[in-house]
């Protein structure tokens, strides 16, 4: 018989009932397929850990109930926080963050936070080889799963929860105080004279967004027909036109990357299949990689997390009839003369779809600017899709700045700065025998591997340092890391600090 190793995080207000929890809890586990006997323990904020309604429910269910401080709980990542749960006992999920910190090191949620009246449960899974030894407490995720495929394959997409693709790098540096190594922006941004620039445009808000000087500046800037060219809030609102948009019947999106494409995708009710690439080749497309009957292929270039920058050809090599090949180039600009892009390419056979983003390289995350170039056809459908004024006044001005010749000079100029400065990180790294790079990276950050990475990340945290944790990238698992690049002075501290942490 198998042992149980499902951990429930349960949040309740003051006096719920017990049989409000149980009843919760059941009909969370029956939508899962289980039942109480795959329980292994409750988990729950400390201040909780006395509330006599979660006593009585892990007393029904013959388990522990274990809680934890919510300044612990506040340092989880979870997929979905609450401010009014933040302020009201210090952690931005209590159900979430507890299940996830009690099934250990590469847990996953099965089931995200579902609520009663008074009550909130989440139920998460430990790795496989802690879950093989029954006791539900600490796991080291390998990596495979339901939704999982050996590199080079594609399968069918399975249910969510393996990983989770909803963890972003921001969710690593919400704790003040901490040395940001986890999200791609470029520090020192946005420049002063963008900043000016947004500034002026704060007299013009009582008017309704106007979006043609900012298409047009971004059809200038890469040879297009305005018609060819969307503006969208963010590069991530172009994942979800897409996706409700389209209607594919063989999806495939080329993993490790980033992970909101796939979501989007399956939040619109399609099937996806993966593609993994395999740190042997370098995380490079190798031929036949891609299923001949893929009617969408979605990849990055250069990919996050792997900074491998694939062959324009052979990504064009991918375009044919009756295929849609969506392109994510959120990370070219951080490549010099932004090498082996589609965005300029008209032509090909099918649909090709290129994305870019503002955020990187200019610093503006909080703007939400991005835009989609593609065949006109197509990008008529989408903007069909968006709601009124999708895109505000700043970003279309944005849009526009970033577009001119002079912003343009000094994106390259901050390319050619970022691929010394990630020169110099791959040398300092390379001091380590532990950690290996595979491939050859060429965008702002690296992917690493070193054995123990999951907790090696804790520790570097505890040192005053965020890493992007890889586990939640399919085809990676615990033992992979991202490092965003910075200067020579930050990454010499750190390397000082890795140098004390590994062995």
């Amino acid at each position: 018989m198998q042992q149980p190793s499902l951990v429930i995080g349960v949040g309740g207000g003051s006096g719920v009932p017990g049989a409000e929890v149980l009843a919760l809890i059941d009909a969370t586990l029956a939508g899962l397929g289980r039942d109480r006997r795959d329980v292994a323990r409750l988990a729950t904020v400390s201040a909780k850990t006395a509330e006599a309604g979660l006593l009585a429910a892990a007393a029904a269910l013959a388990v522990p109930l274990t809680g934890y401080p919510a300044e612990q709980l506040a340092a989880v990542p979870v997929p979905h926080p609450s401010g009014t749960a933040a302020a009201a006992v210090g952690t931005p999920s209590v159900a979430e963050a507890a299940a996830l910190l009690a099934a250990g090191t590469g847990a996953r949620l099965l089931a995200p936070k579902h609520r009663s009246a008074r009550a909130t449960v989440a139920i998460a899974t430990p790795g496989p080889a802690r879950a093989a030894e029954g006791n539900g407490h600490g796991s080291t995720a390998t990596g495979t799963g339901p939704d999982t495929a050996e590199p080079g394959t594609a399968l069918p997409g399975g249910p969510g929860g393996e990983p989770d693709l909803r963890h972003h790098g921001d969710a690593e540096v919400r704790a003040a105080g901490l040395v940001d190594l986890a999200v791609n922006v470029r520090t020192g941004t946005p420049p002063q004279w963008l900043r000016e620039r947004l500034a002026a445009t704060l007299g013009d808000l009582a008017a309704y967004p106007e979006g043609s000087r900012a298409r047009a500046a971004v059809a200038g800037r890469h040879g297009r027909p305005v018609e060819e060219v969307l503006l969208t809030s963010g590069a991530a609102e172009a994942f979800v036109l897409l996706a409700r948009v389209l209607a594919p019947r063989h999806a495939v999106v080329v993993h490790p990357q980033f992970t909101e494409p796939e979501a989007a995708l399956r939040d619109a009710g399609h099937r996806v299949g993966r593609v993994l690439l395999s740190p042997a080749d370098g995380f490079r497309l190798t031929p036949g990689a891609v299923p001949e009957e893929a009617d969408l292929v979605v990849v990055g270039n250069p990919t996050n997390p792997t900074s491998v920058l694939h062959p324009a050809a052979t990504l064009a090599a991918l375009a044919r009839p009756g295929r849609t090949l969506v392109v994510d180039e959120a990370f070219v600009d951080t490549v010099p003369g932004e090498r082996e892009s589609l965005a300029g390419l008209r032509g090909l056979p099918g649909e090709v779809v290129v994305l870019r983003s503002l955020t990187k390289t200019w610093g503006l995350a909080g703007l939400r600017i991005g835009y989609v170039l593609g065949p006109a056809g197509l990008i008529a459908r989408l903007a069909a899709a968006q709601p009124l004024w999708p895109v505000s006044t700043p970003a279309l001005a944005a849009a526009e700045a970033c577009s001119t010749p002079a912003a343009l000079a000094e994106a390259e100029a901050a390319a050619h700065t970022i691929a010394a400065q990630r020169a110099h990180l791959l040398a300092r790294l390379a001091e380590f025998p532990a950690v290996t790079v595979h491939g050859e990276p060429a965008a702002s950050f690296l992917l690493v591997h070193v054995p123990g990475a999951a907790a090696l990340r804790e520790r570097l945290r505890g040192a005053g340092y965020a890493l992007r944790r890889g586990d939640t990238f399919p085809g990676l698992g615990p033992d992979w890391l991202r490092i965003a690049v910075r200067d020579e002075a930050t990454t010499d501290a750190f390397v000082a600090v890795l140098q004390e942490l590994l062995p």
